[in-house]
């Protein structure tokens, strides 16, 4: 691998990581916000939430900030790479170097690392003054969409940028692994912020879904500010009681089946 702290080929490779991350962003928001938004769901939303689709203002808003993200997100690749080449990290690329049941665990570990990371930070970001410098950009989208993902201030774009690079650097991965979780986070964040639920009905109350963060849940947070600080999982949220009370009702409310007659009711409306 050529030696990414000389100042061009950083900048190279700077710009293929931006490349990477706004790729991904455009195709995994692109693909749920026209699936969900566009088809899947459209009755049950003209039906339901009485929700507008997103306007050219908001798209054109959050698409400025994401792309601002997406280039400290790739700044942050680099010198994560330079760190690994100068021996800084303990990343590694041998899968004979751990067990192999090491590599599910390290993930877990590492989204537990960066749940606890984030949740702290997020709740922090909501002090009055901290708010409006650093977090007010993200909850100018009250109404979020799958765009919503990446749109935030320079500032917490850089506050979220540095966990990982800091978790490797006292905790083993392989690069594979990392690579999962960079993308599983796009994933997560565009889910979160659809505001149409796309988890089944009673998956809120699953031994393994009463933990995981949905739309429902993230949307709650927009509207209501003081509740659902999560990333992934909704554990910090339940042992700190910040978990909105109103959330099983409205996931209830969110995911409840649609009857037949309605529905054609609906389509020929449309």
């Amino acid at each position: 691998m050529p030696d990414i702290s000389n100042p061009l080929i950083f900048l190279a490779a700077t710009f293929v990581m931006f490349l990477v991350v706004v790729g991904r962003y455009f195709l995994i928001a692109g693909l749920f916000q026209f699936w969900f938004h566009r088809f899947r769901f459209k009755k049950w939303e003209s039906r339901s939430l009485g929700k507008k689709k997103t306007d050219r203002i908001q798209f054109i808003r959050e698409v400025k900030w994401s792309m601002i993200t997406s280039l400290l997100f790739a700044l942050a690749a680099s010198f994560t790479a330079i760190l690994w080449q100068k021996g800084y990290t303990k990343l590694y690329d041998d899968l004979n170097q751990y067990p192999l049941w090491y590599l599910p665990v390290s993930l877990l570990i590492s989204m537990l690392i960066h749940e606890t990371y984030y949740y702290w930070l997020h709740r922090w970001m909501h002090q009055p003054k901290v708010f409006k410098l650093l977090h007010k950009v993200h909850h100018d989208s009250n109404t979020t969409s799958a765009w919503t993902a990446f749109s935030f201030h320079p500032l917490e774009g850089l506050l979220q940028a540095i966990i990982l690079p800091l978790t490797i650097m006292v905790f083993p991965m392989h690069i594979y692994v990392l690579l999962f979780q960079l993308t599983l986070m796009t994933f997560s964040s565009v889910i979160n912020h659809l505001e149409i639920e796309t988890y089944p009905a009673n998956f809120h109350r699953h031994l393994i879904g009463k933990w995981l963060i949905g739309a429902t849940h993230h949307s709650m947070h927009h509207k209501q500010f003081k509740y659902n600080f999560g990333l992934y999982f909704t554990f910090w949220d339940k042992w700190k009681r910040t978990e909105s009370p109103g959330f099983n009702d409205l996931f209830e409310e969110k995911t409840k089946r649609v009857p037949a007659e309605s529905d054609q009711t609906i389509n020929t409306a449309i």
